[in-house]
C-alpha cells in the first residue's frame, strides 16, 4: 500500500454509500496499491426534508459540504450523482472521472396502475423533480402532484403507505439499490427527458490535486464524458433556476452525439424542445439552448430566475 489513502468524501443515503462504494472497488481494481477510504458525511440537502428541494437551494445542497471537505483537505475526492451537480463547478475544482452511464429513464413507481397514462382523474403523484413534474402535466394536467422528499427507501415507503398513488424516480437509482422489481413501467424520453447527468456517476476533486486526478481518471468513460458535457453545457447556457425546469439528454451515434432538451414551466403549460447533432459536446450543448432560447424559453427563464431571486432561494 502507498503511505496515504484515498479518502472518499460521501453523503450517507444508501444510494450514496451504493455509489461510493462501487468507485472505491473500482478504484482498489485499477490501482491494487492505494489504500481507498470512505469519508461519510451528512450534507443539508439530506437533513432538510420538511420543503421542497427548489425552495431551499436546489440540488447543488446534496454536494456543497463534500466539495468544503476537499478544499479542507478532508478528503481527496467525491463521488456524486452527475444530475445533483450544478452546471458550473467551484473554482478549483475538476470532474477527474465520469463513469459508464446506467439506464437514464425515470420510472413510474406504482402498486395499482400500470403508468401514468392509466391513473384516474386527480390521482396523487409524488415527485420531488421540478423538470418530472412540468413533463407529466403536459400529458396529464389534471393529476395532483405532490411533493417527495427523502432516500429511496422512504419514498417507496410513503408509496406503500398510499399517501400517494404513483411515485416517480431515477431507474438507476431503483436499479443500483436492488428495487428494480418495484418500477412499474420505464417512462420513454418523449414523455419525460431526464435531469442532466441522470444515471452517471461522477468522480470531484481539487484542479491542482494531480495524483488523484491520476487515480481517479484511471475511471473515465469517453461516451459517458462526451454525452454529459454536451448536457452541461445545455444546462449552464440556459442559466437557470432552482425553480426551472430543464431536462437534456445526449446519446452517442457513431462519432456524433445527439442531443435533445426540454425546458419548460412548473404546471407543464408552456414546453420547448429541440435536438441537434453535432461531434463537439460543448458546441452542440450552447447550440441547442440557443435555439430554445430564442423560441422563447429566455422569457419563461427570466420570469423563474426573477421568481427565484424574489423568493431567495437562488
Amino acid at each position: 500500500m502507498t503511505d496515504s489513502p484515498l479518502r472518499i468524501a460521501t453523503r450517507q443515503s444508501r444510494l450514496a454509500l451504493w455509489q461510493a462504494e462501487h468507485v472505491a472497488a473500482r478504484l482498489r481494481e485499477a490501482h491494487p496499491n492505494v489504500n481507498v477510504v470512505l469519508v461519510p458525511m451528512t450534507t443539508q440537502g439530506d437533513r432538510v426534508l420538511d420543503r421542497p428541494l427548489a425552495q431551499v437551494g436546489g440540488k447543488g445542497l446534496f454536494i456543497k459540504e463534500l466539495e468544503i471537505a476537499i478544499e479542507e483537505n478532508r478528503a481527496d475526492i467525491a463521488v456524486h450523482s452527475m444530475k445533483d451537480v450544478p452546471s458550473e463547478l467551484p473554482p478549483g475544482m475538476s470532474l477527474a472521472a465520469m463513469l459508464p452511464r446506467a439506464d437514464a429513464r425515470d420510472a413510474f413507481v406504482s402498486r395499482r396502475f400500470s403508468n401514468y397514462r392509466s391513473l384516474p382523474q386527480g390521482a396523487r403523484v409524488g415527485t420531488s423533480s421540478l423538470r418530472r413534474q412540468c413533463q407529466l402535466k403536459a400529458i396529464r394536467p389534471d393529476l395532483e402532484v405532490i411533493p417527495l422528499r427523502g432516500n429511496v427507501d422512504t419514498r417507496l415507503r410513503k408509496l406503500d403507505e398510499e399517501q400517494y398513488d404513483a411515485i416517480i424516480l431515477a431507474a438507476a437509482g431503483l436499479i443500483r439499490l436492488g428495487f428494480a422489481d418495484r418500477i412499474t413501467h420505464y417512462i420513454d424520453f418523449d414523455h419525460s427527458l431526464p435531469a442532466v447527468g441522470q444515471g452517471i456517476v461522477g468522480i470531484e476533486c481539487r484542479s491542482n490535486d494531480e495524483r488523484s486526478l491520476r487515480l481517479a481518471g484511471a475511471l473515465d468513460d469517453a461516451v459517458s464524458r462526451r454525452c454529459c458535457e454536451a448536457e452541461r453545457a445545455f444546462a449552464l447556457r440556459l442559466q437557470g433556476s432552482c425553480q426551472s425546469p430543464i431536462a437534456g439528454y445526449a446519446e452517442a451515434r457513431g462519432a456524433e452525439l445527439v442531443l435533445r432538451g426540454v425546458v419548460g414551466s412548473e404546471d407543464g403549460g408552456t414546453l420547448y424542445r429541440g435536438t441537434v447533432q453535432g461531434v463537439d459536446p460543448v458546441e452542440i450543448g450552447i447550440q441547442l439552448a440557443d435555439r430554445l432560447l430564442s423560441a422563447g424559453a429566455d422569457v419563461l427563464l427570466a420570469e423563474q430566475r426573477a421568481r427565484s431571486a424574489q423568493a431567495g432561494t437562488n
